[in-house]
Parts: C-alpha cells; sequence; structure tokens
C-alpha cells in the first residue's frame, strides 16, 4: 500500500485485517509515526528526513526559504527510498491511492518493474479537477498506462482514466474509505420528527463552495428561524466570511472548526438536512454517511457523480452550478419540505454497509493474486 496517513486510508485498509494477506504500507509522505489503528501492518515511516536535527520546525517556520533549499540536501528521494523497499519484501501487487500523492512519486521504478501489478484508487478530485493542470495531466498521462487495475469512488472517473490511457481491469465503484459502520452509527439517530439541525460541511479552500451556500442562508434566514444552522469543519476562510456578515448575530447558528468524526456522526443524527457543497469532487464521503445517517442530503454534482447516488427529489437534491446561490437558496427551501417527509430506504444505505463492502473487496484482491 502506497498512500499519505489519513483517515481513509487507514479505513480501506482495515478491510483487509484477518484476510490472509500480508501488508505493507510505504508512507509516501515519509514523515509520519507509528499508526497503532493499523498496528497489524508492516509500516514504512520516518525515512524522508535524513537528519531530524534540533530545532528544525522552528528553522521551518522561522525561514521557510532558507529551510525549503537545506531540504533539498536533506531530504531522501522518494524514488529510491521506494525501489529498495520493493527489493526488500517483494510484494505480489502495490496498490496506491491518490495519483498525484501516491503514483507520481514512484512512477519511475513501477516503469522498472514492468511485471509487477500495481493497482491505482482515485480519490475525489484526483482526476476530474487535476485533469485541468497541464502539469498533472502529464503525469495523469504517464501513470495511467502504467496502471493495471483500478478502483474509483465514482463511474465518472473510470471514463477519464480511459480517456487517458487506462486499459487494465476495472475493479469496481466503492467509497475511498471503504464502507460504513451502519450498528456503529444507529444510537446516533434520533427519530426524524425530533430532528432541527441543518448541516452545513463548512470547507472553502481550492474546491470547497461554503461560502456561496451561507450566501443562501442569509437571503432565507426568517424562513430557516426554526431551525439550528450548523456549520462545521469550517476553514479560515469560512470563518473570515461568518466573522464579517451578519449570520454571526443569529441566535441559531453556530459555526465549529475541524471536529472528531464521531463528533461529526452525532451531528449527523440529529440533522434533518446536510448541505454540501464544492467545485470538484468524486463521490463525497461526508455525504454517504449522511445517506446512512437518514439525513436528507443537498449535494453539488461535479461531472455527475454525485448523480449516481441522488436521484433528485427521491433521496436528496443537486447542486448542478456550486456558486449559483439562487439556486442554492431554492434547493434549501425545497430541501426543508422534502426532508420533513423523507422516509429512508434500507436500499439507500445497505450497499454502503461496511461488511458488504469488505468481502467485495477481497474478493477483488483475491482475485488478482490468483491470475
Amino acid at each position: 500500500m502506497v498512500s499519505i496517513p489519513s483517515l481513509h486510508f487507514f479505513r480501506w485498509v482495515s478491510q483487509l485485517e484477518d484476510s490472509g494477506h500480508e501488508v505493507f504500507w510505504f508512507d509516501v509522505s515519509g514523515m509520519s509515526g507509528r499508526i497503532e489503528r493499523i498496528s497489524w501492518v508492516s509500516q514504512k515511516l520516518n525515512w524522508k528526513l535524513k537528519w531530524n536535527y534540533p530545532g528544525r520546525t522552528f528553522f521551518k517556520n522561522k525561514f521557510p526559504l532558507l529551510y525549503k533549499n537545506v531540504q533539498k540536501i536533506n531530504e531522501n528521494h522518494t524514488a529510491e527510498v521506494f525501489e529498495k523497499y520493493i527489493e526488500e519484501i517483494k510484494p505480489d501487487l502495490v496498490h496506491s491511492f491518490a495519483l498525484y500523492l501516491s503514483c507520481t512519486p514512484i512512477i519511475s521504478v513501477m516503469e522498472k518493474y514492468k511485471n509487477l501489478k500495481w493497482i491505482y484508487s482515485s480519490w475525489g478530485s484526483d482526476l476530474f479537477y487535476f485533469q485541468n493542470e497541464s502539469k498533472y495531466l502529464n503525469d495523469i498521462k504517464r501513470v495511467l498506462p502504467r496502471i493495471n487495475y483500478l478502483f474509483t469512488d465514482c463511474k465518472r472517473d473510470f471514463e477519464i482514466a480511459k480517456k487517458y490511457g487506462f486499459d487494465g481491469d476495472f475493479l469496481g465503484v466503492f467509497p475511498g474509505g471503504g464502507g460504513f459502520d451502519l450498528e456503529e452509527m444507529k444510537p446516533y439517530k434520533m427519530p426524524l420528527e425530533e430532528r432541527k439541525i441543518i448541516l452545513i460541511k463548512g470547507f472553502q479552500g481550492r474546491s470547497g463552495r461554503a461560502i456561496p451556500v451561507l450566501k443562501a442562508v442569509a437571503l432565507i434566514k426568517e424562513s430557516l428561524s426554526a431551525y439550528q444552522i450548523i456549520v462545521f469543519g469550517a476553514d479560515i476562510e469560512t470563518f473570515q466570511y461568518v466573522d464579517h456578515s451578519t449570520l454571526k448575530e443569529q441566535s441559531n447558528f453556530e459555526i465549529q472548526g475541524k471536529i472528531t468524526h464521531t463528533e461529526v456522526l452525532k451531528l449527523m443524527g440529529k440533522s434533518l438536512l446536510y448541505i454540501g457543497n464544492s467545485n470538484s469532487d468524486g463521490i463525497p464521503n461526508t455525504m454517504l454517511e449522511a445517506v446512512c445517517m437518514d439525513v436528507f442530503p443537498i449535494q453539488s454534482n461535479p461531472g455527475g457523480a454525485t448523480a449516481e447516488i441522488i436521484s433528485p427529489e427521491e433521496n436528496g437534491l443537486l447542486i448542478e452550478d456550486c456558486d449559483d446561490i439562487d439556486e442554492i437558496k431554492n434547493l434549501i427551501l425545497k430541501g426543508v419540505m422534502l426532508a420533513s417527509k423523507y422516509k429512508s430506504n434500507d436500499k439507500n444505505y445497505i450497499a454502503l454497509e461496511y461488511s458488504y463492502l469488505k468481502d467485495k473487496v477481497v474478493e477483488r484482491y483475491n482475485q488478482l493474486l490468483l491470475n
């Protein structure tokens, strides 16, 4: 496994515990410590620095340009370390998560080891967004013809991959972090009639579009006075916007920064409506969690990916223009009406259940190793 340390990766690799396979993780960031959550996995960690000298973090923060030049000498090269690791463990296959993070840094090695099977999992904006950046597109066109097997989190990305040179075996569409533990979620679910929260994902950044949602909310604040509006996972841009808006004066409005996954689930269990908005994504994992928690989702639909899950007015609503405040305003008003009558259906989330998807994922790996 080649990946940065991330929740999605840890959840995915956990599917292979007790599967009978010996699993190794090459932390492509080279900077993390041991992850106890996946303690059963052999972990290649802390390989990046030749010398982790005293005061390095202070030096990095105070003299960033000088630090960058020093690091050119002080850092090991990813491809060289990875090739030594390959020679050491002699794996049956390599699985990379996210192209620009975990495929591009090792492509020279994988081109050298032509017979070593290579799986690539595309995540979120991995192909959809970065195909529009010339430097990344060159990487995409170099990597994809070498890839033998592909997992995606939406059908859209399979089509993009074929466009840029992938001609291997498609292993299917799976959530980027694997399935969801429905039993773990169940205790947090309040009855629908008791839910009074409109929950908004607060990320702006490169691809997030929380601010257009907040602008839409401000236009209809009187119509939403019976609900508590909670923004979670807000970044600096979103906090700054709220600080200069009338929203912060509303008694039913609350904004939070990064919170734990458990805290997100607890909020969802009290929420009637979930709103996620971005200009680029695959199938958003947070939206899938909302579906599992019986929250009515309003979600952006970049490249048509979300429409693979959401049928408008049946199990959610789609934002077609992530910057159109009037469209978002109207969808929120419609969503409030639909959500109060929303009846969850087992088929909405049984296909997302952890053990159901785990069996399918393990089956895919088993098939590859037999070929």
